[in-house]
C-alpha cells in the first residue's frame, strides 16, 4: 500500500488563481474552499451537511469542477457532504510545470489528501472521463480509502490498455491522445479564435443544447488561465510517457459503471468488460446519452450515485 499523503485546509489566498465572485452559480448550493493536498493547492467546491457522508466528484477533460454543477444540489439534498475539486492543473488549482507531476499515482494521491483534509477515513468517489480514470486508480491502489466507486464513461485501466493494444477501432477513436504529445501545438490550436475548436468539440460530440453559451463562457475562462491548458494536456503526456500498470486488476470496492451509449470516444463493450474486473460491480447504460452524460442526464446520474452509495454516514442508521 502506498503511503497516503495528508491534506489540510488553507486560506483562499494560498490558491495560485483568484476565484471569481461568480465562480459558483446561484443554482449550486456550495462554497469555495482551498485545500492543500499532496503538495498542491486545490480549489474545491463543497456543499451539503458537514456531517454527511463524504462524496468526492472528479471531473474530466477539458472541464473543471463545473462539470458536475447540475448534479451537486440533488446530491447535497440527499445528505452527502459533496466535495468537487478542480483537479491539479485545472482552473483555480495549482499547476505544477513538469509533465511528471501529472502521473496517475500523483493524481490519485491528491484525492487521498482531500479525504484526509475532511478528516474522514473513507469517501465515496465518482469520476467522469479523466476523473473516472483517477477514481479507478484510487480504488485499485488505495481501496481502504474508498467506500464506493462510480466510474462514468471511462473503462478500467487494464481494459482500456488492452483495447488500445488490440483494437484499431479504439485507436482511431483515441487519435487525439497521440496528437496531444506534441509540445505547444495542441495548446496553440485549441486556443485559436477564442477557443473555437475546444468549444466546438464539446458541442459537436454531445446532444444538441447540452452546452449553453453560459457554460462555454465559463469553460473559456477556465482554459484561459495562465498555464491551465498546458497542464490539462500534460495529463495525456504523462500517461503516455509513464505507461503505468495497476498493481492489481481486480477492484474490490463496490463499483457502479455508468455509460452513455452514444460515446464517440469509447466503445460500449469497454463498459461491460470493466464490470468483469469488479468483485462487486454493476453497469448502468443510458442508451440516449453521449460521453457527456453527466451534463445530459445529471439528475439520473445523481440518482444512480445515491442508489449505489448510501448517503448516511456510518452510525447514522437506526
Amino acid at each position: 500500500m502506498d503511503e497516503t499523503p495528508t491534506g489540510r485546509p488553507v486560506d483562499d489566498g494560498a490558491l495560485p488563481e483568484s476565484v471569481p465572485d461568480d465562480e459558483i452559480p446561484e443554482s449550486v448550493p456550495g462554497r469555495s474552499r482551498a485545500v492543500e493536498t499532496n503538495g498542491v493547492p486545490l480549489h474545491v467546491v463543497e456543499a451539503g451537511p458537514e456531517d454527511g457522508k463524504l462524496l468526492v466528484l472528479l471531473h474530466g477533460f477539458p472541464e473543471f469542477w463545473y462539470g458536475w454543477h447540475d448534479a451537486i444540489a440533488s446530491l447535497a439534498n440527499a445528505g452527502y457532504r459533496v466535495v468537487v475539486p478542480d483537479q491539479r492543473g485545472y482552473n483555480c488549482s495549482g499547476k505544477p510545470s513538469a509533465v511528471r507531476d501529472y502521473r496517475i499515482d500523483e493524481l490519485a494521491r491528491d484525492v487521498v489528501g482531500l479525504i484526509d483534509a475532511y478528516d474522514r477515513e473513507t469517501a465515496a468517489v465518482a469520476g467522469h472521463d479523466w476523473g473516472a480514470a483517477v477514481a479507478w486508480w484510487l480504488a485499485l491502489h488505495h481501496e481502504d480509502r474508498v467506500s464506493e466507486l462510480v466510474a462514468v464513461n471511462v473503462p478500467h485501466p487494464s481494459v482500456f490498455e488492452r483495447a488500445l493494444r488490440t483494437s484499431w477501432d479504439q485507436r482511431l477513436k483515441s487519435w487525439y491522445v497521440l496528437a496531444f504529445q506534441f509540445p505547444r501545438l495542441p495548446e496553440a490550436i485549441a486556443s485559436a479564435g477564442n477557443w473555437r475548436l475546444a468549444a466546438n468539440a464539446l458541442r459537436d460530440t454531445s446532444a444538441p443544447g447540452t452546452f449553453t453559451d453560459e457554460d462555454l463562457r465559463r469553460y473559456r475562462r477556465a482554459w484561459d488561465r495562465d498555464g491551465a491548458f498546458e497542464a490539462m494536456v500534460n495529463w495525456y503526456r504523462a500517461i503516455v510517457r509513464d505507461r503505468p500498470e495497476p498493481a492489481t486488476t481486480e477492484v474490490t470496492v463496490p463499483t457502479l459503471v455508468v455509460w452513455g451509449a452514444q460515446d464517440r470516444f469509447l466503445a460500449r463493450r469497454l463498459a461491460h468488460e470493466s464490470v468483469e474486473h469488479c468483485a462487486d460491480g454493476r453497469l448502468l447504460v443510458i442508451d440516449e446519452a453521449s460521453h457527456w452524460v453527466v451534463h445530459e442526464h445529471p439528475h439520473r446520474v445523481a440518482e444512480a450515485i445515491a442508489d449505489h452509495a448510501d448517503p448516511l454516514p456510518p452510525g447514522a442508521r437506526e
